[in-house]
């Protein structure tokens, strides 16, 4: 999985593909949810809904303000959670590299 031990509240985005269905999700550890959802472990709704691709990120300082950002983000409607991942990753590429080390570039926001 990597970057084990190195951990950062973070809200992100999972996606069955480009435009599908869409998870948004809380964390004090990026990696090992992102790695839970593309390994397809757990259930629940993003298990159900094939949303193995992280599209978007933020990382933040506290948890506080992290699920804070969570639930403005759950309250929006799905054109404009749309309109955020597209600003920063138009072709709704995974983000998996970036969050492992293996990509270049900041965390899409």
């Amino acid at each position: 999985m990597g970057r084990e031990g190195v951990k950062q509240p973070a809200i992100y985005m999972m996606a069955s593909g480009r435009g599908g269905t869409l998870y948004v999700g809380v964390t004090s550890d990026l990696v090992r949810p992102v790695w839970q959802h593309r390994e397809g472990i757990g259930g629940g709704f993003a298990a159900r809904y094939g949303c193995r691709v992280l599209v978007w990120f933020e990382l933040f300082g506290s948890m506080e303000g992290a699920i804070a950002r969570e639930k403005e983000l759950k309250g929006w409607v799905r054109s404009r959670k749309v309109g955020l991942i597209e600003e920063g990753n138009g072709y709704w590429e995974d983000l998996w590299g970036r969050i492992v080390g293996e990509g270049s570039g900041e965390e899409s926001k």
